[in-house]
Parts: C-alpha cells; structure tokens; sequence
C-alpha cells in the first residue's frame, strides 16, 4: 500500500482508479471526480438504499453503487443500458415525489442533490407527474420546519436520527398509503422527542427539512410572499413539460452564481461546551443563514446539538455591548476606546504604585482563543507584575487535571473520541453526558446501539446515559473516592489486576495496596450506598473488557475531594492496565468551548504557558527571556482564593475578561459583596452581565465569530477559526483589547494579529512547539503534545508516562468526607448541573428564542415519592433555602432523582445555584464543592403553571428503530426495483 493508502486498482468506465481496499464506491468516485447519483448515500451513513439512483454493472450484474466496497482488480461499468434505465425510473420515481421550483427554493445552494442530479445527468423531462401528499407542512419547532410534499423518502434523516444521533425519533411508516417522515411515531415535531440536534436538516439532500433561518433569506427571490412565490412556481411547471428541465436548470444555476457570490461560508469552531465541534457558518450580511457540519470536522463530523446548530441569535442581540461604558454614580456613560483605556491604565498603575502588583489580578476567560489566553495571563505577568492570573478551570476541571497530573503526567484526556469509541466498557462517573457534552454522546449511543458497547455509569441522577447503561450506580453525595478505591482493592485481593503492565509501566504499587486497607466492599456498601454485589459486577465487567475509557465531569472535580477522587479513577485505570492502549484511558470531560485551551495557554495562578510551573526558576527563566522581564517568583491567587483577599483587605483592583464571577463563583452573596469593596474593577465581555454592572469600566468584546484564533477542545485538540462577521458597532476582538490596554500601559507589544500572538505562545510552551496556523488551515487540527515539527500522538502513553522514568504513579488517598450533608433542618441535598438547552448562566442561551421556547424558567427535579410525601405537585413554587441564601424554582417532577435530592439547573442569572453553594472547597485546588448543599424547601404556591412546556423533548416517546428498514419498502406490494429499458410500468414508490 503506497502512502496515500490507495492499494488496489479497479477498471471503471474502462478507465483505471486506484481505489483504498474496501473503500465505498461512492466515495471512491467522489474522490476522482467521478460522478454517479447517490441521493440517498452519505459518507456519514452508508449505504441507506432507498433512492435507486446508483445502479451500476459489477462484474457482469446490476447492482447499487451505494453498496459497493471495493476490491482489487473489479471492474464496474456506470454506461451499461440497463444500468443507465435503471438509475433514470429510480430519479424519475424521486421526481414523483418532489416539485422542482429551483430558483424559488431556499435550498438552491449547490447543496441540493436532487437538483445536481438533474443538472449532471442532463435530465431533459419528468416521466411521472409530481404528486402532491396528503400532508401539511410541520413549521412546529422553532428551528426547522418540514415539508412533506418535498420529501423523498430518501430516508437519510431517519438514519441519521436512528444510528447518528440515536435519539430515536424519525422513522418512515413504509406501509401506509403516503408514507412519510414520522416524528414519534405521528406526533408534531415540538411535541415529540426531537431534540433539535439538526442531524436530520444536515443530511437531507432536498429541502424538506430546512432551517426556518434560510426561509426567506437564502436567493434573490425567496424572500417573495407565499402567495406571489406559488405563483411563480406554477408558471415554471406549467411550461415545464414544453421546454423540458434543462433551461430550467440552467436559470437555477445562474441563480446559484448569484447565491454563492452573496453567502459567505466560513469555518468556526462551537462557542459552547468542550466537544470542540466545527463546521461552516453561513452569514449573509450579519444574517446567519445556518450551521453546516461537515464530514471531515474531527471532533463531531456531521454532528451538532441543538446549541451548536440553532443557538447563535446572541450574536447579534440587541443587548450586546457595543461601546466602552465608564461608570458615573449608579449609572455608566458610553466612552471613547482612548478615554477608556487610558482610565483604566491609570487606576491599574496607581494602585500597583501605592499597594504593588499583587494588590491587581486577572481573570481569563475560557470563552476565548487561545492567543486571547496566553496575551490575559502575560498582561498580569510581564505588566502588571502579578502571578494573579486565573479562569475558569479552577470552578470545574482543575481538579481532574491534577489527579491525572499526579498519576500519568500530563492533565488532559488520554486520547481522542475515536479512542474513547474503541472502548469495550465506558465508565461513566459524575457527568450528564448527553446535556453537557452532547455530540460525545451521540457517538457513545451510536457505538452501544451498532457495536455493543458497554455503559457502567455512576450518577446522582438517572439521566439519559444511566438510563442506557448495563450497570447504574447510584453512590451516596461526595463518596465516589470510596467505591472506587473498593473496586481498585477487590481487583488486587481477587488478583485480577494487569500484572504485567503494573510491574513493567507502573510505581508505587506496594504503598498504594497498603492504603487501600480500608476501603472494603462491605465499607463502601455502608458509606457510598451501593450494594455489595453490584460493586463486584462493576469490577468484575472492567477486568473483563479490553478496554476501557472512563469519563468524568462535575459531578466529581466540583467536590471538596475532587483532585482525590479524580485520582482514585485514574489509580482505577492503572490497576487494570487501561492506559497507552486503544479504548482505553482518562477523559474528564471540560465544561467551556476553551477551558482546555485558557490553561494550556497559561492562564493559571501557579502554571506559565504549557504547564511550566511558576515556582521553577528554570521555566521562569526560559519564558522571562522570551518577554524581557523577570516573572514573579510567587503562586498567585487563584479565582476563588481572590474573592477571600478583597474581602481581607490585600486585593484592591481586579481585571475581569469574560467571565460572570458574580454568578459563577460560590456563594455568590459573599463574591458580590467583594465586588462592592474592590477599589477598581475592569470586565470585558459582550453582554452586560451580572459582573459587569459592578464594574468601573466595561468594555466590549467580541464573540468567536467575530474575530480569528484557535480553542482546544477536550481532546487536547487545536482548532482554527475565522471571522464569519465584522465586530458589532464599535466593539473589539478581546486579543486586540488587550495589546491595546498594555500598550496603553507601557508595554512594547506589536503583534498584528493572532498568528503573531501564537508564534510567540509556543516558544513559551515547548508542550505545543510545532503549533502554526498553516497547519490548521481548513478542518486541520493537531493535538498536543506537537513537536517542532507538528507531529503529535492522538492517545497518549503507548511507549512511557510523562514522568522522567517514563513510569506511572500510583498515588495512595485518605477519604474526605463531604463539607456539607444532610440534618434534620437542611434534610434535602441539591445535587445542580446543566440541562441541553441552555449554557451556565445563560447569557448566550437566553437570548436565543427557541432555546428559551424550550426551557422558558427555571425548575427543581424532585422525585416522585418525595413530590408525594410532601404534595408537591408539577409547577409547585418552592422555595429552596441553604445556609447561604435562597432560590425560588417551580417543581418538576421525576423518576431521575433520588428520594432525599433534588437537581437544580444552572442556567438562571436571577435565581442562581451559587446564591446556595458555601465557601468549601478541594483541598488541593480551591475549586469550590457546588456539588455539596444541603437545602430545606418551603412551598410557596403550590397550583402554579408547570416550568417545563409540552414542547420540551423530555416529554416525548421515542421510537427506536434499526435504521429506515429499507426493507420494509421493498416489501410493498407496489415496490419493484427500477426495471430494464421495456419494463417501466413497474412500482413507484
């Protein structure tokens, strides 16, 4: 095999191709520029066999091309008379179904298949007449809408729904008189489960299923009233059987022209969780037309979430901040960017001068790029003075990268989702996968529904991925340190560890053994709450499996032993040889588009750029030569150690870029009150958030599509993006804002873009050396680590850990218990977290009205017996009370919680989550224990409306089904395969 890995020929046409061994056909000639219809046929999908467009000749018999794998040495003719009928009756058979009106389609993109064949193949008429079906369009959901007369059944969104997404929503009723596309069986779309993921409008190959935000806006005459459009179609059809498709079409393609030279596609990268999905956004003017995945994208493919594909209307909002505002009294005044920045570098240095730098700090965010994060911590660093420098990380993931730091080496995922997707058994612990991370869901349903896949998920709640797993575990709050120290102990007592790789890969066996002495399976029963047998099983299915992956979120990192119980997952992994391998190895799951990317980068109280420790006078040396000044020689502050020093009296100013602390950090009285004492505070963001109104100057930033730079997602992987959009009004990309303000300060930075910022970035951080945006032009991406020469490992530890001696650590752990539990007054724990719909506090989420349709207020899952215990009711108003404060949510009533929990969503600024979380925290980290509230709950209306509205997915019956069952069609009585050249009265489905 050569190196392109093409290493077998084939004859097509009597022309030679080198083909890929078992490559598709399909692909294969899309490869070389050959074309064959395949409207039902897509990359992501297979072969799905329902359009009859691909008929070809293989070695002598007709067969589909779709289905086509190739081999050395076949030979394939497309030119075949009845080969070529055959493809004509099944197009002609997809014509019956579909009214062509090209140029008034909103769909006339270049993109459309039905369309392309035509134009191609030179299709001059239609056999069949179009026949209309019984059917009303389905405009119910806020985003997309589908029209039966338009659809084909070509089935690509039932497989895409069934075996991609596997939500399980979409089917076809093959035997009915009309069939068409069913959601749930026959329910409108906004009352079934449809998640509005955009899987089924991605691969449609029609215009059936279409973003509502391409209705009107995509072509010079789409924008024309229903009325005056359908006029125009029925002028077009009525001189169609005269003049044929091709002049038609050839007026479509002039209109194609016009579309392309008017829609600007641009390659981003998402802006909310950690998945890292990228695709093309498509803007006309500063109207966002839609989101297209694409196959290549390596993080998601063609995958999306309802967020990535549908929640972009934040964009351009009309609360965004467009202007720098100085505050005057209780109110702000729009400013000048000089006036602004110049105040801002004025106060900043009169209040180093009278109290020094580490009197200042700086907060990054994990919204924005990478070369944002490295110029954020080297603006407290190199010009301020102060290794005060912090984001995000430090609420959510700090603590996994530290158990993975202490054990393996490095503070990242072990491998990539194509690793985690070799996995035989994935343990699941602490994480709603399918809210938070949805597309990494998507491929763990799809792997468990076609390859058999084992799920054993440790949650509080039985959410959707407890729901699908072979073994659910439902530990007592905060004792996940302790079940899985059991199973690490019955491993070794039962000797079913991996003997060899613990003694050729592995240190500190012996003292590790010796601390696991108290954890016993009967201890773990009694503490954790989960039953004796079911650990066994537990431990007894990883020993078991070839590999496995672990995953973990929130539910473990926000504990007050989240950097212990991290490592007790990690120690897991080693005991049973699940490193360096295929399937195997540690995933904590990051939360923010670019909290991976905002740490990498040196956005860290105790790390430079590429985790070179602040305290080693080597590395300070190594990255103060770069800049030209010497580097604080002390830890900085982190977030949540910050808000303890304003109160205290030793922070006096604080820098804030990005991120709502006023709502995100804990305890959120004691955070805002911190605030109030700052002598000068600085936020830089896009929205007035709920931190902004306490600061001095607000300055406006600019999201992800406004501006150039590169994320790295929860895979370690580098992603670049482009502007899709100028900034709005006079706003600012963040990078620019920032070399601005040190400038203003004194500093001598001259990069002129965000590629300059990254040529410097990594000679700071030898971990990412070779990272250079040539080499992630398009859908390239690297992932670190990336010698100079751009060569990087997708899994990491095949060879050696990241420790001199290339050996792991096992790493012994006491058990902390929980800060905070349950007593007789505080009788209820809140467990808290995100839901599908919306992101954190919702800043972006909520300005997004069909996210909001879906989710329109906040609720508290309470279970069913304790709803009946204490006459709760769907939409009672409750009051739920910590030490702390209180929140007001209506109920929501499920089997998913416990009976002595609750599970509060995080997504309301007026009623936040952390106005009840407390001031403990890891002990190791400072990332606060969210996860551990105890609440008591008073009813203040108990017959209220319900919060969730009948169109939220959770309501839905999904409607499992192996794929589109192509089958079932074939066995229709008016089903025949398209017929030989004096056979066309056959079928016609």
């Amino acid at each position: 095999m050569d190196e392109t890995g093409e290493g077998c020929a084939i004859r097509y046409d009597g022309n030679p191709l080198a083909a890929r061994p078992d490559e598709n056909l399909i692909d294969l000639l899309v490869r070389h520029g050959r074309y064959l219809p395949h409207i039902c046929y897509h990359p992501s999908l297979g072969p799905v066999q329902t359009c009859d467009s691909c008929w070809i000749v293989v070695d002598g018999a007709v067969t589909r091309g779709c289905t086509v794998r190739v081999r050395d040495g076949m030979t394939i003719e497309s030119r075949h008379r009845g080969a070529e009928a055959a493809r004509t009756e099944g197009l002609n058979r997809l014509f019956r179904k579909h009214e062509l009106y090209c140029s008034l389609c909103d769909n006339n993109n270049g993109n459309c298949e039905i369309h392309e064949a035509v134009h191609k193949l030179g299709v001059a008429h239609q056999a069949y007449p179009f026949r209309s079906k019984p059917y009303d369009k389905d405009e119910s959901n806020p985003f997309y809408r589908y029209d039966p007369d338009q659809c084909i059944l070509c089935g690509r969104c039932v497989e895409a729904c069934q075996t991609v997404q596997v939500t399980e929503t979409l089917s076809i009723d093959w035997e009915a008189e009309n069939p068409r596309v069913l959601w749930d069986g026959g329910q409108p779309i906004n009352e079934s489960s449809c998640v509005s993921c955009g899987h089924c409008v991605t691969v449609c190959p029609c215009n059936a299923l279409m973003e509502k935000s391409m209705i009107g806006h995509a072509g010079p005459f789409t924008g024309w009233p229903a009325a005056l459009k359908r006029d125009a179609i029925d002028v077009v059809k009525a001189v169609e059987p005269a003049v044929g498709f091709r002049p038609l079409t050839a007026l479509s393609k002039v209109d194609q022209a016009i579309r392309a030279e008017r829609t600007r596609k641009t390659k981003t990268v998402c802006t909310y969780c950690g998945v890292g999905c990228s695709f093309e956004i498509w803007t006309r003017d500063r109207h966002i037309l839609k989101v297209q995945p694409v196959p290549e994208a390596p993080a998601n493919g063609i995958s999306t979430c309802v967020k990535g594909k549908f929640g972009w209307d934040f964009v351009n909002s009309p609360d965004r901040l467009t202007t720098p505002l100085i505050r005057e009294g209780d109110t702000f005044r729009p400013a000048g960017w000089d006036e602004a920045l110049s105040l801002i570098a004025r106060r900043l240095g009169e209040i180093k001068a009278a109290h020094g730098p580490d009197a200042l700090a700086v907060v990054g965010s994990s919204k924005c790029s990478n070369e944002e994060a490295y110029l954020t911590q080297k603006l407290a660093r190199a010009v301020i003075g102060t290794n005060n420098v912090d984001n995000c990380s430090r609420y959510c993931q700090t603590p996994a990268t530290t158990g993975l730091t202490r054990t393996v080496g490095y503070g990242g995922d072990s491998g990539t989702f194509a690793d985690i997707q070799q996995a035989e058994l994935v343990l699941i612990i602490g994480s709603n996968t399918a809210d938070s991370h949805p597309v990494l869901a998507t491929k763990l349903r799809r792997r468990k529904k076609l390859h058999g896949m084992k799920f054993i998920v440790a949650d509080l709640r039985r959410h959707e991925m407890a729901r699908r797993a072979d073994l659910f575990l439902k530990p007592e709050p905060g004792t996940d340190l302790i079940w899985l120290s059991a199973l690490s102990r019955y491993i070794l007592d039962q000797g079913l560890e991996d003997k060899n790789f613990l003694a050729e890969r592995v240190n500190n066996l012996d003292a590790y053994r010796d601390s696991l002495a108290p954890y016993t399976l009967d201890y773990a029963e009694e503490v954790a709450g989960i039953p004796r047998a079911q650990l066994i099983q537990a431990a007894e299915m990883i020993v078991a499996a070839k590999g496995v992956c672990a995953l973990w979120a929130m539910g473990v990192t926000q504990n007050n032993a989240g950097s212990d119980t991290s490592t007790a997952i990690s120690n897991l992994l080693l005991v049973t040889g699940n490193y360096g391998k295929p399937g195997s190895g540690g995933y904590p799951l990051r939360g923010h588009n670019n909290v991976q990317g905002a740490s990498d980068f040196g956005v860290l109280s105790d790390y430079l750029p590429g985790y070179r420790h602040v305290l080693d006078p080597g590395h300070r040396a190594a990255v103060g030569a770069i800049w030209g000044v010497e580097i604080p020689d002390r830890k900085g502050l982190n977030n949540h150690t910050m808000i303890g020093a304003v109160h205290d009296g030793a922070l006096k100013a604080m820098y804030i870029v990005g991120e709502d602390m006023a709502i995100v950090d804990a305890n959120t009285t004691y955070t805002q009150a911190a605030f109030e004492k700052l002598d000068f505070m600085v936020v830089q963001d896009i929205f007035m958030t709920a931190t902004a109104r306490f600061a001095d100057v607000v300055l406006p930033g600019a999201p992800s599509l406004e501006k150039e730079g590169t994320f790295v997602n929860t895979e370690r992987r580098i992603q670049h993006f482009d502007p899709a959009l100028p900034p709005l009004g006079d706003s600012r990309p963040d990078w620019r804002i920032l070399v601005d303000l040190a400038r203003a300060m004194g500093a001598d930075w001259d990069y002129e873009g965000p590629s300059d910022v990254m040529d410097e970035a990594v000679r700071c951080a030898p971990l990412l050396a070779g990272v250079r945006y040539d080499r992630l032009r398009g859908f390239d991406s690297l992932c670190w680590p990336v010698d100079a020469d751009g060569h990087y490992p997708t899994l990491l530890y095949k060879d050696r850990f990241h420790f001199p001696d290339g050996k792991a650590r096992l790493y012994p752990l006491a058990y902390i218990p929980p800060a905070e539990t349950r007593d007789n007054e505080y009788d209820v724990h809140l467990n808290n977290g995100r839901v599908l719909e919306h992101f954190h506090e919702a800043n972006l989420t909520g300005r997004v009205a069909g996210l909001v349709a879906k989710v329109p207020e906040l609720y508290v899952e309470v279970s069913e017996e304790m709803a009946a215990a204490r006459g709760y009711k769907e939409g009672t108003v409750v009051r739920i009370t910590s030490r702390r404060g209180a929140v007001k949510a209506k109920v929501h009533v499920t089997p998913n919680v416990g009976p002595h929990d609750m599970f509060l969503p995080e997504f309301s600024v007026d009623e936040p989550v952390n106005a009840l979380s407390g001031n403990h925290a890891d002990a190791v980290t400072s990332t606060p224990a969210y996860k551990q509230i105890a609440v008591k709950v008073e009813v203040l209306e108990r017959d209220a409306a319900p919060a969730l509205p009948r169109s939220n997915p959770r309501f839905g019956r999904p409607t499992p089904r192996r794929g589109v069952e192509v089958e079932r069609k074939w066995a229709r009585p008016d089903y025949a395969p398209p017929p030989a050249p004096d056979e066309r009265e056959g079928g016609l489905i």
